[in-house]
């Protein structure tokens, strides 16, 4: 079993991450003191119990939530003011920081987790479960701080992986900053749609489109800070998509192989717990957009299968939903059969 996370901490800047934080050590007892250049973020933070704006005089650790852009400052000024304590930081970019601030108590952080809300009040202690966490030292940092960054990680229910600073950078950039510029896009082109066009949105579209809501100058300073590692993917995206735009109209095995690439990209995304990807199968199911109806039909499923995914697509104009379940393929069947005996109306 992990050790406790020693008290106390204190986290540096309360936004949806740095809140996040708070709430989830809180929730297992660990004493937390806040701080944010905005007093109503603290504020905010304090009445949603994320903690206390006391002033703390020897913090064991000192988590720094700050926008990438303050995240250097902030760090040496936690290192200068508190000589005893690890300090760790969760920008989702890492080496401009790490190799700015290569000091033995500093371990860079990044939790791969949020929401397209931000701020205090969109704080969750719940946030990180099972999400990875990317724990990134520097040449000089300690294996004693590393070590206590890593169970804050696992403490708050996220997943530690180690990275040398530019391979995380390299990362995040494939899996992360290209996806969310390829999202809004996208998104952007529904703003000039011809009426009506955008009636006929269904699931796809939502999902592809979700991650363009979010904080835009928060993300105008990510790109910023980790245009290196974006520029390259961009541009193979750029020529992907000429030779996309040739095939379309022209030859159809081209155009064959591009789709296929695709899907086989798909296939390399980490399923469910970290495991090697698995084909599922889905079972929809039509539901009334009343209260208990979903944990109804929930309890019924998980009553026969165990579940790996759900999706709910709501029908426009109508007060009903369509609810998709995913499962082990050779479990569908047994799923549909005990929903219909149960009267829902299902289907594959």
């Amino acid at each position: 079993m992990t050790a406790p996370v020693p008290g106390p901490v204190l986290v540096v800047g309360c936004g949806l991450i740095g809140t996040s934080v708070a709430l989830g050590l809180r929730a297992r007892d660990v004493e937390v003191h806040l701080q944010d250049l905005d007093p109503r973020n603290v504020a905010l933070a304090v009445e949603a119990g994320a903690g206390t704006d006391a002033v703390v005089e020897a913090p064991a650790l000192v988590v720094v939530a700050t926008p990438p852009a303050a995240v250097v400052d902030a760090v040496r000024s936690a290192l200068a003011s508190y000589p005893q304590a690890v300090v760790t930081d969760v920008a989702s970019v890492k080496a401009p920081i790490v190799e700015a601030i290569d000091d033995p108590r500093f371990v860079g952080g990044h939790p791969m987790a949020g929401k397209e809300r931000s701020g205090p009040t969109a704080g969750s202690g719940q946030l990180f479960e099972g999400r990875p966490w990317a724990v990134v030292p520097g040449a000089e940092t300690a294996d004693d701080a590393v070590a206590l960054v890593e169970r804050c990680v696992v403490e708050l229910g996220a997943v530690p992986y180690r990275f040398a600073p530019r391979a995380h950078d390299d990362a995040v950039a494939l899996v992360s900053h290209v996806p969310h510029l390829m999202s809004v896009l996208t998104a952007s082109l529904l703003a000039g749609a011809p009426e009506g066009h955008v009636e006929l949105a269904g699931q796809g579209l939502r999902d592809v489109t979700r991650i363009a809501r979010s904080d835009a100058d928060l993300w105008v300073d990510i790109i910023g800070h980790n245009a290196a590692a974006i520029a390259p993917l961009l541009t193979q995206v750029r020529d992907r998509l000429d030779t996309l735009i040739d095939a379309i109209g022209g030859d159809p095995r081209s155009l064959e192989s591009l789709l296929e690439r695709g899907r086989q990209g798909t296939t390399t995304i980490p399923g469910k717990h970290g495991t090697l990807p698995t084909e599922l199968a889905s079972v929809f199911v039509p539901i009334d957009d009343m209260p208990g109806e979903l944990s109804r039909l929930v309890g019924d499923a998980e009553g026969s299968v165990n579940i790996e995914d759900l999706r709910i697509d709501h029908e426009m104009g109508r007060p009903v939903g369509l609810v998709e379940i995913v499962v082990l393929p050779e479990r569908a069947d047994k799923l549909l059969d005990a929903l219909r005996g149960h009267g829902w109306a299902a289907y594959r």
